[in-house]
């Protein structure tokens, strides 16, 4: 993999020749591991190939080597789709500036992993409705599900999966649709996944993933007593005017669900 510069990496090259070092170990790849790297005053060298300083270099964004450059991790197609690093390691992103990933309190790859054990995936086939980043569908991985069918609408989505290292890619276990998945589950067969994990953007982006039609369609594909977590997030009622999670609650109730509301989402059992 190419390597991946913020701005908190670039310092700590520039520190490094500032003190007179000959060498630094940093990490390329957003904290998932540690490297030297050799420096003086004209670049930096990695992997017996040598890297300039960037001219510019923000805070808040992550940048990818193109081959002659480095360029920052976003892409503008119908909105603006960007890399944003995070004092963890894993990244979250942003779709026109909203932030798509809770990173509040802790790592959104942790977050993902507090959210996807609560499905219990072990030696399940599991539907990742909004595939995003891939988090879900790396735990899902870690944690021994059988199968796991990962849905992306957004191709620019994908295209920041690709440079991200904490993404998992695509395998046998793991399959990454390029599809909305609004659309693309009336084509899936009835009871035909274990459980379900739905992380949707939020209500005002896409309100056809909390309608009442497509909680049917997630009742009808998944199997009898299996398991639904729906990330709502926890807007404030009293400056949204709604009350979303509970919303969704009632939603899922009246197609079959018993439900309780868990942290920033819902969790529901198919009766």
């Amino acid at each position: 993999m190419a390597p991946l510069l913020t701005l908190k990496v670039l310092e700590q090259l520039r520190n490094a020749v500032s003190s007179g070092a000959a060498t630094v170990e940093c990490s390329l790849d957003l904290q998932r591991s540690t490297t030297t790297v050799e420096v003086n005053e004209t670049g930096w060298i990695w992997n017996g190939q040598r890297f300039p300083y960037p001219d510019v270099c923000k805070d808040r964004t992550v940048y990818y080597w193109d081959g002659e450059t480095f360029q920052p991790a976003s892409r503008y197609t119908t909105s603006l789709v960007k890399l944003v690093p995070t004092d963890w390691g894993p990244p979250t992103f942003e779709i026109d500036g909203i932030k798509m990933l809770p990173t509040a309190r802790l790592s959104p790859y942790a977050d993902a992993e507090d959210k996807v054990s609560l499905i219990r995936p072990r030696g399940k086939v599991i539907l990742d409705t909004c595939g995003g980043l891939g988090y879900f569908a790396a735990w899902c991985l870690q944690r021994e599900a059988k199968q796991v069918l990962s849905y992306e609408k957004n191709l620019d989505v994908i295209w920041l999966r690709n440079l991200n290292p904490w993404s998992p890619e695509a395998s046998t276990d793991l399959s990454l649709v390029h599809g909305d998945i609004a659309e693309q589950i009336a084509g899936m067969p009835d009871q035909s996944v274990d459980a379900i994990l739905h992380d949707p953007p939020r209500f005002g982006i896409a309100g056809e993933l909390y309608s009442q039609v497509f909680y049917a369609e997630l009742a009808r594909v998944l199997r009898r007593k299996g398991k639904l977590f729906h990330y709502t997030g926890t807007p404030n009622k009293l400056t949204s005017g709604r009350d979303v999670p509970n919303e969704v609650a009632k939603r899922l109730r009246q197609v079959g669900f018993a439900v309780q509301l868990k942290g920033d989402g819902v969790l529901a059992e198919k009766g």
